[in-house]
């Protein structure tokens, strides 16, 4: 027997001024089913989630739960319809308690009280039914990220959802609690809830989605089973192409020892780490969350002051106390979180991309606007960034393009070292693809690169060698013939 069709979505069109974002997009969700939507940045994906979630009204097309058209004209709308979003960037109140974020607005009165009690052991009995080891009564504010997801999930379960939207749930997460995530998810299915998975991880299909849907260009394209489908014909029909040499990369002899690494901690996270690099080399940092690799960098790159051990560049030991030191002996890092520690998300493509080099086109008080346009045109043009104008809000590009826009500012410093840090997170795989073209060329012109990464394919395919990592100390270093996820995962993991 067919599974109940819990949401269909029919001919949704939705446009902005200059952008038609949704084109006749159909989707249908099951009950039980975990229903994947792909897409290059761009896609409409989030377009259609906020259509459903009634962030956005569409312009045609009809909407129908459990075979019952709805109109769904606002948040409040779609959450009586059964429909909870958690969305990427998480919107709990970190100062209050678990309990408290759970039945925020529909808390248990005691008169004219909130009946506190109640609402923490109501809230527990939720968690432990879901065989979640959280305390109802701690500040969410205390819980790791993805427990913070796990209590968005409990929301949405005492909301009575049925029709639970995740976006990106794992790009922040360490690989045991993807685990967890997914049994979780298994639990919900089991019992008749339908979830539409967003994500640019291509590998998590397999492991927990039943089918996909793939967007290209605010139109719908195709839905398949998982099962019955492969992954380059998926990105055959994300991108509108063949994406050849998916992993570029040109193998050759590296050269000397650009920078070498003696005993570095930080008295904190990292441990007594050690390392080299050489010239023309892609370096790669495998190690599970918190093994202590986006440390090790920031205290290379100045971050951290309060370092111990040695660091030499060209065989010559510096003391980098600052970023402004580290640039200085010709050291860039592309941060892991751009939003947050790179980007200025409120200013233009321009802003953004010349910030670190003001010097090359300001003298005094004179501002030489052509130069100005010329540097940021120039890596517009290297990094294939998407763009209307450089004047453009950097907040209003897709992920990949303000990824693009972050590696071009450093790129701009002319570095001879390049420290990327996640550079693909939260990017489509069209991006990637280029994103790996232009990391390839950098060391095929002499530059030296390290490149963190927790997509241990990205890793494995992109480095000449890599150093695995845990705990804060370096526990090994595999070369590119002998590199396997086996080998890395036994060495980053207790």
């Amino acid at each position: 027997m067919e599974p109940k069709v819990l949401l269909k979505m029919k001919n949704i069109h939705k446009s902005f001024p200059g952008v038609h974002a949704l084109k006749s997009v159909d989707f249908e969700l099951r009950a039980g089913e975990v229903h994947a939507i792909l897409g290059e940045n761009g896609a409409g994906k989030s377009t259609l989630i906020k259509v459903l979630g009634g962030i956005y009204t569409p312009d045609e097309g009809e909407i129908y739960i459990e075979g019952k058209k709805v109109e769904i004209k606002d948040v409040v709308t779609a959450q009586k319809c059964g429909i909870a979003i958690i969305h990427q960037e998480l919107v709990l109140v970190p100062y209050m308690t678990v309990g408290e974020n759970i039945f925020l607005g529909r808390e248990p009165m005691k008169g004219k009280f909130v009946d506190r009690k109640k609402l923490h052991e109501e809230a527990q009995k939720l968690l432990d039914a879901y065989g979640m080891d959280i305390d109802a009564r701690t500040m969410v504010g205390k819980l790791t990220i993805a427990k913070q997801q796990m209590v968005e999930i409990i929301k949405a379960i005492s909301c009575q959802s049925k029709i639970l939207v995740m976006d990106e749930p794992t790009s922040s997460i360490s690989d045991k609690e993807v685990s967890f995530l997914f049994n979780t998810m298994r639990t919900l299915t089991a019992k008749g809830v339908g979830i539409i998975y967003i994500s640019h991880k291509m590998s998590e299909l397999d492991e927990i989605c039943d089918r996909v849907t793939v967007m290209r260009d605010g139109s719908y394209i195709a839905t398949e089973v998982v099962k019955e489908t492969t992954k380059d014909r998926l990105i055959s029909m994300m991108v509108g192409r063949d994406l050849k040499n998916y992993y570029t990369r040109d193998y050759a002899n590296q050269g000397e020892v650009i920078l070498k690494c003696e005993n570095i901690s930080d008295n904190h996270m990292v441990k007594g780490a050690s390392f080299e690099l050489r010239k023309g080399e892609i370096l790669g940092f495998a190690g599970l969350v918190g093994a202590g690799r986006s440390e090790l960098m920031k205290c290379i790159f100045g971050l951290t002051k309060n370092y111990t051990g040695d660091i030499y560049l060209d065989g010559k030991k510096v003391n980098i106390k600052s970023p402004t030191e580290a640039m200085r002996h010709g050291i860039a890092l592309v941060p892991e979180d751009r939003k947050h520690e790179g980007l200025y998300l409120i200013q233009s493509v321009k802003f953004n991309t010349t910030i670190e080099v003001l010097k090359e086109f300001i003298k005094f008080i004179h501002v030489n606007k052509n130069k100005e346009e010329e540097i940021t045109q120039r890596y517009i043009d290297m990094m294939a960034t998407k763009t209307p104008s450089t004047k453009q809000l950097v907040g209003k590009l897709s992920g990949g393009n303000q990824q693009k826009i972050m590696i071009g500012r450093w790129l701009a410093t002319s570095p001879k070292i390049l420290i990327l840090d996640e550079p693909t997170r939260g990017v489509d795989v069209g991006a990637k693809s280029e994103i790996y073209a232009i990391i390839n060329k950098l060391a095929k012109e002499g530059m030296s690169i390290i490149l963190i990464s927790s997509e241990l394919p990205e890793i494995i395919n992109m480095s000449d060698r890599v150093y695995v990592m845990r705990d804060g100390k370096v526990m090994g270093c595999l070369g590119h013939e002998e590199v396997t996820q086996e080998k890395i995962m036994k060495l980053a993991a207790r």
